[in-house]
């Protein structure tokens, strides 16, 4: 029986390097794997860019959190002049008449 599984791998072994042979031998097969190269490159390219996103978008992520912040500072310290300002002057005063 493992006589019979070894033929039967190397005779798979042989079909296969035979139609790999024939697939370069076909024409086009140059441009094919070329395009094929080409296509491979281009993905390590892109995902070397995207690396970089989690990166810029914690940080995007933490500039919006201290944009809100200031935003909310800045609007209670208005709105308590505000009150300061009425409460100070008291009843605007009379126009003549």
């Amino acid at each position: 029986m493992p006589d019979r599984n070894k033929d039967l791998l190397g005779r798979l072994a042989d079909l296969s390097e035979e139609a790999i042979q024939r697939l370069a031998d076909a024409p086009g097969a140059d441009r094919a794997l070329q395009a094929l190269r080409r296509l491979g490159d281009r993905v390590d390219e892109l995902q070397r860019r995207t690396r970089g996103f989690e990166e810029l978008e914690r940080r995007l992520s933490a500039l919006e959190r201290r944009v809100d912040a200031l935003g909310k500072a800045r609007a209670g310290a208005s709105s308590s002049r505000a009150r300061t300002r009425t409460a100070k002057s008291g009843a605007p005063p009379k126009k003549a008449g």
